[in-house]
């Protein structure tokens, strides 16, 4: 049988659905931009920050995610980062994306939000120019803040609605589950949003529930704790929502131990709709096309397992017909069908 190769990975069309743009700020990049806009950084080196990225569990982890944000100032730092992102997107055959952006914490430190949507805005409209590449804003709002400053966020940004094309949910999960934000959801479904959140990462099934039920996502970012509830893994399959699943970042975060412990393959076999996502990939060692590798190392994926989750990326993202039966038309079907 036919082993899957990072060629093969690369050959596949694919789209990320769950991707942070602030977690892919590189340290290199982190040094530049802290240079051009005069901000000192607590670490003197490179190697020094990657030393730093060993974490204990999501907080641990969030707390320097926010502290290398602070380098983004200015329109051309979010351009850049973004731009150096689907660079790497580019490399690895990636055609569609829906990244993340977290504009309160830049809000926090008086970066406006036209700032953001313009640098990341313009990075997203000529990779679609130069390298094909088209893709769709989702902007987040942070759990662990109140709900009323999420409103407020979702006010700001309703005048420039025409910038993304969703809102998500994220941040520290436990302690602040989904319905606490549920009249943001509301507000933002009335308006003709795509609905998406962070649940059952670190959180319990009850949160994925709740996701669905009260907050009326469409899909679900994570979702690996559903597997403890067998009428959710039920409802999930039926339903065939989609769980945009992290494999690298589960395990630097230590919701699994070990890749090998990790269930994205069973979850697969079971008939879930899960696809492979980077989720901070500066900070978890790896973005797509690693992801892959290292679920196959650990698990020995097959090439079917890689064309069926590739698939399901595609199903999964906010596409418009004519563009995702372009990208299905070029899947393996022997492989899925294998």
């Amino acid at each position: 049988m036919a082993r899957v190769t990072r060629d093969y990975i690369k050959s596949l069309p694919k789209a990320e659905l769950h991707m942070h743009l602030e977690g892919s700020l590189e340290p290199e990049l982190m040094f530049q931009l802290a240079e051009r806009n005069k901000i000192k950084l607590r670490f003197k080196s490179i190697e020094e920050v990657k030393k730093a990225y060993k974490f204990k569990d999501l907080q641990s982890f969030l707390d320097i995610y926010y502290e290398g944000a602070n380098v983004l100032r200015r329109s051309e730092d979010f351009y850049d980062l973004t731009t150096a992102y689907l660079q790497r997107c580019m490399d690895d055959g990636i055609d569609h994306v829906e990244p993340f952006f977290d504009p309160q914490t830049h809000l926090a430190r008086g970066v406006g939000l036209e700032v953001q949507l313009e640098g990341i805005g313009a990075a997203l409209r000529d990779a679609g120019s130069r390298w094909g590449i088209s893709s769709g804003l989702i902007l987040c709002i942070l759990r662990h803040l109140p709900p009323e400053e999420g409103m407020q966020l979702y006010q700001l940004a309703r005048p420039m609605i025409g910038e993304f094309i969703g809102i998500g949910l994220d941040s520290s999960e436990l302690n602040h589950p989904p319905r606490k934000f549920s009249h943001i959801y509301e507000a933002a479904r009335a308006d003709g949003l795509k609905l998406v959140a962070h649940a059952g990462e670190e959180g319990p099934p009850t949160y994925v529930w709740e996701a669905l039920q009260m907050l009326k996502v469409q899909r679900i970012d994570h979702g690996v704790q559903a597997l403890n509830d067998n009428k959710l893994v039920e409802h999930l399959i039926n339903q065939q929502i989609p769980l945009t699943v992290c494999p690298n970042s589960n395990v630097r975060l230590k919701v699994f131990e070990k890749m090998c412990d990790h269930p994205i393959l069973q979850m697969l076999d079971q008939g879930m709709n899960v696809s492979i996502n980077s989720d901070d990939p500066a900070y978890f060692g790896g973005y797509l096309v690693d992801n892959f590798m290292e679920v196959d190392k650990a698990l020995e994926m097959s090439r079917k397992h890689a064309a069926l989750l590739a698939r399901n990326s595609i199903t999964a993202a906010f596409l418009d017909p004519q563009r995702k039966a372009q990208l299905l038309a070029r899947l393996p079907l022997e492989e899925i069908r294998s």
